[in-house]
């Protein structure tokens, strides 16, 4: 009688294929876990074993020809995904003296963390800023924008800076467009720092309105950063899971800088060792100053400067700085904010 039953089953799941139709039973459990599975792992990128292949593409590669020359972090789950999340996209790009990676737009949202280098530019939609290692930079979905390295006061260095894309998330809703422009570089239409005078000091035009959904400043500058992480540390007391962590803002509404991409800096002071803390939103970090050691699901990651890692969905992070130690990292949080899939939790000792 059961191998009678069992014959029946399968013969009804044959059945059913030519009407492409599946039995969720089979797959019940998987498709509504008890709790997060990402799918993807916890992974660090050492970015000493990295440079040495960004240079090589240098050498071999123009940015002419590649457009962009970057180098993807792919998660070690996910080969063949160029994707460091199921949501978002990691990659160091390089621009040497003299390059313009030229003019383009498209409906990916994107992000430059500066990690080495400095007198490159990018402009977005007609205005220039000059690239500094921290500085967090923004080319929102559909803007107009090109990267230069003309160098500063006559001297010109290889830049590198951290790419942050929603690619995934943007390929999963099948939203992709992107449009080449006529010329390498976009006309310079006005001054470099008008954007950050503008919005950047809790102040904003009358008449100018800002109209898109990302943020109006596109260049958050690593020294006030930096400043107002270190007038934290003295004034108020240490938070034992995070440090002292800020988020990033659009300062017209105080949410996300982009509607897809949320991006913070935390100061760990010398000594701190973290309690562990968990959220739904899969984490990219980016080790600014300081090395010391990510514990992810019990795993130790030691990291050093320039180094990238990645942390899953509802994985357990604890985070140690034996000294001073700077993060900056991005996440998919302000979508998962908007469907109401956020959640977080910071764990007792």
């Amino acid at each position: 009688m059961h191998n009678d039953l069992q014959g029946a089953r399968r013969a009804l799941y044959h059945d059913m294929q030519s009407l492409h139709l599946t039995p969720l039973w089979e797959s019940l459990h998987n498709l509504v876990p008890k709790t997060p599975a990402p799918g993807y792992e916890a992974a660090l990128w050492r970015y000493a074993d990295i440079l040495p292949h960004l240079q090589r593409a240098g050498e071999l590669i123009s940015a002419e020809e590649a457009v962009r020359r970057v180098l993807v972090l792919e998660n070690p789950a996910l080969p063949g995904s160029s994707s460091i999340t199921h949501s978002l996209y990691a990659g160091l790009q390089l621009i040497l003296p003299g390059e313009v990676a030229p003019a383009h737009r498209h409906t990916q949202s994107a992000l430059r963390f500066i990690v080495q280098g400095k007198g490159a530019y990018t402009a977005v939609d007609g205005e220039r800023t000059t690239m500094h290692p921290g500085d967090f930079i923004l080319t929102p979905s559909w803007t107009w924008h090109d990267h230069g390295n003309p160098g500063i006061d006559g001297q010109a260095e290889p830049v590198v800076w951290l790419d942050g894309l929603d690619i995934p998330m943007t390929r999963f809703f099948s939203g992709g467009f992107a449009e080449n422009g006529e010329a390498a570089s976009q006309p310079v239409a006005r001054p470099e720092g008008r954007s950050l005078a503008a919005y950047g000091h809790n102040m904003a035009p009358v008449r100018q309105l800002h109209t898109r959904a990302s943020s109006p400043i596109f260049n958050y500058p690593y020294e006030r950063s930096r400043e107002a992480l270190d007038t934290l540390r003295r004034q108020e007391e240490i938070d034992p899971w995070v440090g002292v962590k800020l988020r990033y803002i659009n300062p017209l509404n105080g949410g996300s800088p982009m509607p897809t991409i949320g991006a913070c800096m935390q100061l760990l002071p010398a000594g701190f060792k973290g309690r562990a803390h968990r959220s739904t939103d899969g984490t990219v970090y980016s080790v600014v100053e300081g090395s010391g050691t990510a514990v992810i699901d019990g795993q130790r990651h030691d990291f050093d400067p320039r180094d990238t890692f990645v942390v899953p969905s509802w994985a357990t992070l604890e985070l140690e700085a034996p000294q001073d130690v700077v993060l900056f990292s991005f996440s998919d949080r302000p979508v998962l904010e908007a469907i109401g899939l956020l959640r977080e939790e910071f764990l007792p000792e």
